[in-house]
């Protein structure tokens, strides 16, 4: 089937690009993608996946709009509020491009439904706030063979990478457990009302890239955003033989329901605020308790400014075991912003530390509260 006349103007724009053209704008148009949460990082992802003419996308979101989802969510108004997500998205996105068709799924994705509905689509965009559900969402992509754009954000930083079967390493590869206690969500911790529009429109962006067949995609690739230091960096990491999902031996074979996939217990975890931790330093250092700074950032972050006394582990070696814990006294895992800290104080838990402390919101924090001296790279 032919693009209509109407068609042809819309997406005319990408009729000029050689990389898409009539046959690409066609292939997007039978294309079906599968949204998997519609707030922050799925509202963006939506809005420009239904703009490009992405002929059916799911929207799958169980819950409702609320006026705290208002600051990010750009897919919902006010006049959405109290209204099903999924339904509520499926109207804008048709209201945006009447071409397209858009399929809510006003349902809570679990194992005993995701096959059903992931076998619909062929790309799923991870837009989900929950950790497990991420996992969740890994596992069945894997399983079903689907290929899968995975994004995740905290206060001011986001990552994402990107999964295609058979060519790369998928998210349980990156991180082989999920522990959902210890990351704290947006409305525990906070987020940048702006910061979910840039990774979701990469997310996007790797959707269309994918159908098309063109560019690069974020495979075996961690791409890092930091919208304070408004920089990018990238991270590539490589498919785990031993990996329990896409390894050569998996031992998950079905999906589970997140609350399989994760500690029935909490991590037990200490949350320092910079001046918590500085009363800490100030008492060690007039003969209390030892306070051994682990400081997790990668070499070349480190080097540019820590704290003094802190020892450099980036948070690789700390997966692998390359370490041994103090035999006395507090540890504190440091990082730029308290995303990578909280999951140093897991691996800890791990080794046996009963409870792991981390800065809360990172040397950025110290900086801004105790020396604003310190450079944070």
């Amino acid at each position: 089937m032919t693009l209509s006349d109407t068609e042809l103007e819309r997406y005319s724009r990408h009729l000029l690009l050689a990389e898409v053209g009539r046959a690409g704008q066609e292939r997007l148009r039978a294309a079906r993608v599968l949204i998997v949460g519609a707030g922050g990082l799925g509202s963006p992802a939506a809005l420009y996946l239904a703009a490009s003419g992405i002929g059916t996308i799911g929207v799958v979101d169980c819950d409702q709009v609320e006026l705290s989802n208002l600051q990010r969510q750009i897919v919902f108004g006010t006049e959405d509020l109290a209204q099903p997500k999924a339904v509520a998205a499926g109207r804008r996105l048709r209201a945006l491009n009447p071409e397209i068709a858009v399929v809510p799924h006003a349902i809570e994705l679990r194992a005993e439904n995701v096959g059903t509905i992931f076998k619909q689509y062929d790309v799923v965009v991870d837009g989900t706030d929950r950790l497990g559900t991420r996992y969740l969402i890994n596992d069945a992509c894997v399983i079903f063979r689907k290929p899968l754009g995975s994004a995740a954000i905290h206060r001011f930083e986001g990552q994402a990478m990107t999964y295609v079967p058979g060519r790369g390493p998928c998210y349980r590869c990156l991180f082989p457990d999920a522990t959902t206690a210890t990351i704290p969500s947006c409305a525990e911790a906070g987020v940048l009302g702006v910061l979910p529009g840039v990774l979701g429109t990469i997310q996007a962006t790797e959707a269309i890239k994918l159908i098309l067949g063109q560019g690069e995609l974020l495979v075996g690739r961690l791409l890092t955003y930091d919208a304070l230091e408004m920089r990018f960096r990238e991270f590539p990491f490589e498919r785990r033989t031993d990996c329990a999902v896409c390894g050569d031996t998996p031992r998950i074979t079905v999906p589970a329901d997140p609350t399989a996939l994760c500690r029935d217990e909490p991590v037990p975890l200490r949350r320092l605020s910079p001046r918590e931790l500085n009363a800490l330093l100030k008492d060690s250092e007039r003969g209390g308790p030892a306070v051994w700074l682990i400081d997790v950032r990668e070499p070349a972050e480190f080097s540019a400014g820590h704290l003094p006394g802190a020892v450099s582990i980036p948070l690789a070696e700390l997966e692998r075991g390359d370490w041994t814990p103090a035999a006395s006294g507090e540890i504190v895992f440091l990082c730029r912003s308290g995303t990578r800290s909280i999951r140093a104080c897991v691996i800890a838990s791990r080794r046996g530390i009963p409870e792991p402390s981390h800065l809360e919101g990172g040397l950025i924090a110290w900086a801004a509260a105790i020396d604003p001296t310190l450079h944070v790279a």
